[in-house]
Parts: C-alpha cells; structure tokens; sequence
C-alpha cells in the first residue's frame, strides 16, 4: 500500500509567504517515496530570437504559485490529496552549449518518466520541448501535440541554427516524435513571414485553431474541435504564455496583440482532464518584462489545471448517480 500523498503545509500554520519555495509550497522529489506528478523547471533561454529572460521562469512561476491551493471546484479534484505531487528542482542547463543543454533536459525527464512520474515543466523557452518530446515519446511512442501559442514555431532555422525555441515542432515532427493525424496549435495570430509558413505547418501534421477563430466562434467551439483532433490518443501539452494576450500575459519574450484571455486558456486545458494526457509544459515567463506578478501567477495556475487534468477520477456510477447516491 502506497503511502498517503504529502502535500503543502497549511496556510493556517505556515503562512503563503514562508514555507517551501517550491511550486504551490509542494514537497521536493527527495522527500517523498514515490511522485506521480513531477514539476520539473528548466532554467534555459539560449534558443531566445528575440527578448531573452525566461531562464528566470522557474523561479518566478514557483513564486508566483504560493497562493494554489488544494481543491479546484472548476475541476471538482483535490489533486494534492490524490496523487503525490512533487517539485523535483530545476534541471542543470548548459547556458553556452544548446545540444548539450537539451540533452540535460531529456536525460533528467526521461529519469522522472521511467519513475513513473508524468511532468509539468515549467521553463524556459520553447527550445525545451523537443528534448521533453523525445522523452515521452520513448515512453509512449508518438503522441498527440496540442500547442497553445502566438506562433506556429515550426519554421526551420534561424540565422542557420536548426535548434531554437521558433523550431522544436518542426524537428519533434522530423524525429517522427508527434501524431502528425492528431497535433494541433491553439492561439495562433499575428503576421508571419509569408503564406507558405501554414503549408509547412499542415505537411508537418498541425492543424490551427487561431485566435480570431476563439473570439468569433468562442471557447466551447474550440474545445470541440480540439477534442476531435486528439481523440483517445496519448496527448502532450506545451503552453508558450505569449498565447495570451500582453494584457494578461507582459512578461514574456515575444508578445503579440489580440491573444486568448485567462479565463479562456483556463477553460481550455480543464478539456483535456476527459484525455489522455501524458505530460505537458508552460514555457517563456520571462520575469524581466512582468508587472506584479502577473505572467507568473497566470502561468501558475496553468500548471495548476493541468496537474488537475492528470489527477485521477473515481469511475462514474453504472446508473448515472452521483457517487454519493450510488
């Protein structure tokens, strides 16, 4: 029998600002016997094109955290109480050497994963979820990548280097890491370099749900056709914060006008708690650029729903009662 999960201390015994300065005030990796959900930081912005600071997100988000707390009525989940969550500290990045910084990344995830975590990562830019990808891919073989941004990050190089955080979708899709009948971008806005930039996103296997197609059609819609695309497969979730609009999101690299709200990214990632998520990431916090905290407890509480949506749930009643009526 596993031992009950340990989760953050009470805020009427240890008050919000003391405690651990760990994500929600969770316990470290090395204090408990086993994790179930691991929240690993990746301090790294050396893939940046553009306003760097993002490999101070961990740190800034983890702070920002202090206020989650242990039931999501959103969700109808207490998920400290039922999954041991951990926050297993940052990786060691390699600030001058990209290759061998990613490296680092995949080696420490594909640790927690053989463990039986799935991750949270919090970064970082968006350099990071290749090698995040080609971890979970060699616990799940190719999976469903469903990819909150401003941007298609599919382009192939910048100034001729293949491995920035503008292209880790186009490599996870040479890699054969993602679902090509089942990924997808959410959020997508703004000019790109030219008309052909969506032809090599579709031939690489993303279908895009923008942002005018949220603001006209709305959140249920999106969802819908999200829920379509993924089905039952093994789903991966990379969140870049510019997803939402400067207004709600200041502090990060490359911000663009016209983004998603809070409210409805929110709503967006409590759908995937009815699929198959296997892990995900919140990446490009840049605290620099950020006022009051307001990127950072935006990306908190992301990270929040998407613990969330791994948390078990008990099997509904064969007669369609409540639990408690059963």
């Amino acid at each position: 029998m596993s031992p009950d999960p340990i989760g953050p201390p009470e805020a009427t015994q240890v008050p919000r600002y003391a405690g651990p300065a760990t994500f929600a005030r969770l316990p470290r990796i090395d204090q408990v016997t086993r994790a179930d959900v691991a929240v690993l930081g990746v301090p790294f912005d050396g893939g940046v094109s553009y306003r760097p600071g993002a490999r101070f997100g961990p740190g800034h988000v983890r702070e920002s955290s202090r206020l989650l707390r242990q039931y999501n009525p959103a969700q109808d989940v207490t998920p400290f109480a039922t999954q041991q969550v951990v926050d297993a500290g940052d990786v060691t990045c390699n600030p001058f050497d990209i290759p061998e910084a990613l490296d680092a990344v995949e080696r420490q995830a594909r640790e927690l994963l053989d463990g039986g975590a799935r991750l949270l990562t919090i970064g970082g830019d968006h350099t990071v979820a290749l090698p995040l990808l080609r971890a979970v891919t060699a616990r799940h073989g190719p999976v469903a990548v469903v990819h909150f941004d401003a941007h298609l990050d599919t382009w192939d190089t910048y100034f001729g280097a293949a491995y920035t955080h503008g292209t880790p979708f186009r490599r996870a899709a040479e890699e054969g890491l993602i679902d090509p009948e089942a990924s997808m971008h959410l959020g997508i806005r703004g000019p790109v370099y030219a008309r052909s930039d969506f032809d090599d996103d579709t031939r690489l296997g993303f279908s895009v749900v923008t942002a005018p197609f949220v603001e006209l059609e709305g959140v249920a819609a999106a969802v819908e056709r999200l829920r379509a695309r993924v089905g039952d497969r093994p789903v991966y979730v990379s969140v870049d914060v510019d997803v939402l609009d400067p207004a709600f999101a200041p502090g990060t690299g490359t911000p663009e006008a016209g983004g998603l709200t809070t409210r409805e990214l929110l709503v967006m990632l409590r759908a995937f708690a009815d699929l198959n998520l296997v892990s995900a990431d919140v990446v490009e916090v840049a605290p620099a650029y950020d006022h009051a905290q307001i990127t950072g407890i935006a990306a908190a509480h992301l990270g929040y729903e998407l613990i969330c949506a791994m948390t078990p749930r008990p099997p509904a009643p064969l007669d369609g009662a409540r639990p408690d009526e059963a």
